[in-house]
């Protein structure tokens, strides 16, 4: 086994521990739309697998990823899991059909969830469960308690909220140790940067969900493309090395369902961006 997510360095998540900081989304191991099955189901396994002979020990997936498909892959193509392999999941979206999501957050739906998770994942306890989005039509205090009670009846060991502001954040503090905040944030999307600087404060590991945006990364092609050929890498691989010099909680999980493309991001553990090159991809970025 190589292992090249350990260059990544680690993470010490609440209630959790230590992970690489480059982990595997399992979002794109369905069908188009993010609903359905794989082209091909055999090879969604093998990106899997591929992920942890990778070193790769930080595995985000969903109930609504699929819906049920990707849970169900990643035990097909690891269970048992290997020893301090930490799989993530979510509930609070439902699905309709393909890129449909609509948030449901009633109390007794997101334990049900979480109850269908432990069975599709094969587990007995869930190592990370998080709130996939607050539910505005439900109070908030509400979806904060279950997940609390979840973790005291010892069916999830960490928790974490997805795609929240600052404040929602310290709401949830007062129900349970937030473990992981799961936000949009890139290189051509800051939106979260007080979210990601609250999680530094606090200790908090920050997931960003679309790390590598490479549809817009053309907006900042300069300085990100000279830094690719200068270091013999891609323009994604630089783009995953920026967020992770960034911030020492930032835990980028890029997902594909190509064994090729996830070799390649995870060589990017390996790259160091300089200080000097950094700053002029930020500057590019906020520009």
């Amino acid at each position: 086994m190589t292992s090249i997510a350990h260059h990544s360095g680690t993470i010490e998540l609440k209630d959790l521990g230590p992970v690489h900081r480059l982990g595997y989304g399992a979002m794109r191991i369905t069908g188009p739309g993010i609903w359905g099955e794989p082209a091909d189901r055999e090879v969604a396994r093998q990106v899997v697998r591929r992920a942890v002979e990778l070193g790769v020990d930080f595995i985000d997936t969903a109930d609504s990823y699929g819906p049920n498909v990707s849970e169900e892959i990643i035990a097909e193509a690891i269970h048992p899991y290997p020893e301090g392999v930490k799989v993530a999941t979510k509930a609070g979206l439902t699905r309709q059909g393909p890129d449909l999501w609509a948030p449901v957050g009633r109390p007794e739906y997101l334990r049900q969830q979480a109850l269908l998770s432990l069975r599709k994942l094969k587990v007995d306890q869930l190592d990370l469960f998080q709130l996939h989005r607050i539910d505005r039509k439900v109070d908030a205090e509400e979806q904060f308690g279950v997940l609390a009670d979840l973790q005291s009846e010892g069916k999830v060991v960490a928790l974490g909220l997805s795609e929240v502001s600052v404040e929602q954040i310290k709401a949830a503090q007062q129900h349970f140790t937030v473990s992981t905040v799961q936000n949009r944030y890139n290189l051509t999307d800051n939106g979260s940067e007080d979210v990601l600087d609250y999680c530094e404060t606090e200790g908090i590991g920050f997931i960003p969900w679309a790390p590598i945006s490479a549809g817009d990364l053309g907006k900042i092609s300069g300085p990100v493309e000279a830094a690719a050929k200068r270091l013999d890498a891609t323009v994604a691989q630089i783009a995953l090395a920026w967020l992770l010099k960034r911030s020492p909680v930032m835990l980028p999980i890029p997902g594909t369902g190509s064994v090729k493309h996830l070799e390649e991001n995870v060589a990017a553990a390996q790259l160091e961006l300089d200080d000097a090159t950094f700053a002029e991809i930020a500057a590019a970025a906020k520009a």
